[in-house]
């Protein structure tokens, strides 16, 4: 049995630990809260650019736009949205096992440290890896989005897609791979923008509106314009979800690490009155025989 010194200085230990891990899971779930706040905000501006598609779509034909060409893959274009901090449970890894399931030639452009990291230690073709801040802000998410459009039309890579933790809820976040570019079509555009708002973005505007809206200088043009913003949007969108993701899984990582430090605090102490019991014990007896001898 260990002494009752070496106990305390454990119990010292995990108490410390059980401390910190409470202090952050307090923090990620603040910042949980507010990136769940900033990802619904970006609701109104997704219902409103479904409308305008919407009405653009039916006013014009398919426009031969770069984004709507589609041409043979050759090599896969990925963006990848990792955390930059660890503690975050399986949430990393379960994006990793994804991207070691992807055989064809891929390059990766990279959010996150850890996701950089991983990509340079299993040797896969990195093209950038960027930085974003908590906030998120779309102004740091259009530096990515633009690179890898510029990569696109120059014909470095043949797709964009975003692979990323969805966030369901605070217990489940679940790895997804969605392909952004080439565009089927407008209305496969619409249909995202549609599933983000939870399915009434476009249906149910009214037709009188549509009519009174003008377009200057035309449709087309208009047209042309927005589907860039469009791609701007949706991956601004994807990285406001994974760090709601990210902050979930660390608040749930924390709090388990700190039930756990408690159960083991228990066990600690049980085990320190037990060593201290018997200590007590044993010089009790020890005293009793002396007197004996004495006797």
């Amino acid at each position: 049995m260990a002494s009752t010194r070496d106990i305390r200085r454990r119990i010292k230990s995990v108490k410390n630990t059980r401390q910190i891990t409470k202090a952050m899971e307090l923090v990620a779930a603040s910042k949980m809260k507010k990136a769940q706040q900033a990802a619904l905000a970006g609701r109104p501006y997704a219902e409103l650019m479904a409308r305008m598609l919407a009405v653009l779509a039916d006013r014009v034909e398919e426009a031969q736009h770069p984004f709507l060409v589609h041409r043979e893959v050759r090599t896969r274009g990925i963006i990848l949205i990792t955390t930059d901090k660890g503690l975050a449970g399986p949430l990393n890894a379960n994006l990793f096992k994804l991207v070691t399931e992807i055989k064809t030639p891929a390059k990766y452009a990279v959010i996150g440290r850890k996701g950089a990291q991983f990509i340079a230690r299993t040797q896969r073709n990195l093209l950038a890896d960027f930085t974003v801040s908590d906030r998120a802000s779309f102004a740091e998410v259009k530096v990515v989005a633009e690179f890898m459009v510029k990569q696109f039309i120059d014909g470095a890579i043949d797709t964009v897609e975003v692979l990323w933790p969805r966030f369901r809820n605070t217990l489940v976040q679940v790895p997804t791979l969605l392909p952004l570019l080439p565009l089927t079509s407008v209305k496969a555009a619409i249909a995202d923008l549609q599933a983000a708002t939870g399915g009434s973005a476009a249906g149910t505007r009214p037709a009188e509106l549509d009519q009174q809206l003008l377009f200057e200088p035309d449709a087309a043009t208009v047209l042309n314009a927005l589907l860039p913003l469009y791609v701007n949007r949706e991956i601004h969108q994807q990285v406001l979800d994974a760090k709601a993701s990210e902050h979930s899984a660390r608040m749930v990582a924390m709090k388990t690490a700190k039930d756990n430090a408690t159960k083991l605090l228990g066990d600690l102490t049980l085990e320190y009155n037990k060593a201290r019991q018997a200590a007590i014990t044993q010089e009790i007896l020890e005293i009793a025989a002396a007197q004996f001898a004495a006797a």
